[in-house]
């Protein structure tokens, strides 16, 4: 069996503080008028992606805890496959959303990943963050994520596999610190030397993408942000799940901008990554049309 998609990022428990009057400082605490957990970290991905009608997975070890066993059956629940092996402790991060923006707190253990944990798994494509990207197997289409520390790490040596990955998608902020260039579009173009396609997120100004030169824009979608925590892994589903299907270059940063401006008006993660058809529904609002493999199959069950 093939799998659409494999994510070999780990998943975490997301603890999600909402309706915060402020950010406690120094010996503060603030009270929160609600409190939620939900999965996070690359079973937002995953989750993102099952929604939307792929087969997909997780490929990093769970926690062998409470945390871990409550992760799997939420992922599970979702359609998500997850892999036999656990690691002691699960990945942990503590969300604090407030005035559009979010300060979050994690604990992240150690685990291995290599290219044959996510080859067994048989997968159309892979999306790895820039530390693992070494662990990419040579056949599925490469997707390549990039956090903060991920982007001071990596500022002066840049893993050769990025040159043979599908697309990089980074925010503004990391790309910034990847290359040292201060503006998105210059930390773009620096980019487009590194990855055959780079794609930058612009929070609620959109997206900007290039590839051989040539650079695409998608201008945000304005809307009242609840939670922003999430938005670039639902982007990053959203813009894999068009691909996949057959999008053009700029149908991906359309379908991937939209989705991820549908995530934030809710609290946690994965509360506002949307089904196919409630992104197809919205996708008409924008003179969208579903990408041609699910538009086919969209008319075959139709038909049949």
């Amino acid at each position: 069996m093939t799998i659409d998609l494999v994510c070999g990022d780990p998943s975490f428990l997301d603890m999600t503080f909402a309706g915060l009057d402020g950010l406690p400082g120094p010996g503060e605490e603030r009270h929160a008028t609600d409190f939620t957990r939900s999965p996070g970290g690359g079973a937002t991905v995953a989750i993102g992606a099952s929604r939307l009608g792929l087969s997909a997975a997780v490929a990093a070890p769970l926690g062998a805890d409470a945390d871990g066993t409550y992760l799997r059956a939420a992922l599970e629940a979702e359609g998500v496959i997850c892999p036999d092996r656990t690691v002691a402790r699960t990945s942990v991060t503590a969300v604090m959303p407030w005035d559009g923006e979010r300060a979050m707190a994690t604990f992240e253990p150690e685990y291995s990943l290599t290219a044959a944990d996510l080859d067994a798994m048989s997968p159309s494509a892979v999306v790895l963050s820039l530390a693992r990207v070494d662990c990419a197997p040579t056949e599925p289409a490469l997707f390549v994520t990039c956090g903060d520390a991920e982007a001071r790490r990596f500022a002066s040596a840049t893993p050769r596999a990025l040159f043979e990955a599908r697309a990089l998608i980074i925010n503004a902020r990391e790309a910034s610190l990847l290359t040292g260039r201060e503006g998105a579009a210059d930390a773009l173009a620096a980019l487009a030397d590194l990855a055959p396609r780079v794609v930058v997120t612009l929070g609620p100004e959109g997206a900007i993408s290039m590839k051989d030169g040539e650079m695409i824009r998608e201008p945000g979608i304005a809307v009242d942000a609840v939670d922003t925590t999430g938005a670039g892994d639902l982007f990053t589903a959203s813009y894999i799940w068009a691909d996949l299907g057959g999008a053009s270059p700029e149908e991906r940063l359309k379908w991937a901008c939209l989705a991820a401006a549908m995530s934030i008006q809710v609290p946690t993660a994965v509360g506002g990554a949307p089904t196919l058809v409630e992104l197809a529904d919205a996708g008409l609002g924008h003179g969208l049309e579903l990408p041609a493999r699910y538009l086919t199959a969209a008319i075959q069950r139709r038909d049949g």
